[in-house]
């Protein structure tokens, strides 16, 4: 059954002069929207155009899997992946597989290394133990519960197509889950392997480079692409198609944005702009 945006967005959407900041983006298309509480309070840009992911597939995926937990199909705590790795460690990046390819680089929960790989190996551990494909699973675990329309097309960490109405489904999902425990959740969005130093591909290393189990902490990181208003307790995804999802629990608010522009300079500073100028005209500072 297709998803109603009004049931997500109420039934009048303010206007929020920030997010028409995405106009001057080099982008050929863009698409924001920005949370406060389970509602979004604005969006500018095609609320139901189709998008790549990119990376920010890695938090959908991430739910997939504690959903899994949750279900007994898997334990975070048993061996997955390379010899001495958990799923836990797969989550965090910490399972010491490299960016793509399966031969380790370095021993698990030795420092952070980011992985598309440990991602595809969780897939085909989740669909191994429910008996069905991953993109099944996935979809009955988390895209229809939610009412999305977004489809895996490819990799468990980089294959999501989607919109922005779907987008802030899930951001409303990590607001306020229902999917998982809240419990869960705050696990899920704590510091995994404590004090690990490692680089956060196109954007640098940083010691330590705090992750979650399939989401990215902002905690006390320099720079950070969420922008300086955003408190510590920030996290989310971006994703190489020039895609992102933040959630600051601390003020109850989110931030999505969808584009069809491969990520670069542009968007090193286009994010932490966009992201300060929500946070303020949301009044959260």
């Amino acid at each position: 059954m297709p998803s109603d945006p009004a049931v997500l967005h109420g039934s009048s959407i303010a206007r929020l002069r920030a997010l028409e900041q995405i106009d001057a983006w080099p982008a050929a298309n863009s698409a924001a929207g920005a949370m406060a509480g389970g509602t979004v309070v604005a969006t500018h840009g095609s609320v139901d155009r189709g998008f790549p992911w990119a990376s920010v597939t890695k938090p959908v995926t991430a739910l997939a899997v504690l959903v899994a937990a949750e279900e007994g199909i898997v334990d975070l705590d048993e061996p997955a992946g390379p010899p001495g790795a958990t799923v836990r460690h797969l989550l965090a990046h910490a399972s010491g597989l490299p960016f793509d390819g399966t031969k380790p680089i370095g021993k698990p929960g030795a420092r952070r290394i980011y992985s598309n790989t440990g991602f595809e190996v969780l897939a085909e551990l989740v669909a191994e133990r429910a008996e069905m494909s991953f993109t099944e699973y996935l979809s009955q675990a988390v895209l229809e519960p939610l009412e999305m329309q977004a489809e895996l097309q490819g990799s468990a960490g980089s294959g999501l197509f989607g919109s922005l109405d779907d987008l802030l489904r899930v951001a409303r999902e990590l607001l306020a889950p229902t999917l998982i425990a809240p419990e869960t959740l705050e696990e899920a969005t704590s510091v995994q392997f404590p004090g690990l130093a490692g680089v956060i591909p196109d954007l640098g290393r940083f010691d330590p480079n705090d992750w979650g189990l399939g989401f990215e902490l902002k905690n006390a990181k320099p720079g950070h692409w969420s922008g300086t208003k955003t408190s510590g307790r920030t996290f989310g995804h971006w994703g190489g198609s020039g895609t992102f999802v933040w959630v600051d629990p601390e003020v109850n608010a989110a931030l999505g944005v969808l584009t069809d522009l491969e990520f670069g300079d542009w968007a090193k500073a286009a994010w932490p702009g966009l992201s300060d100028a929500v946070y303020d005209e949301l009044g959260a500072s």
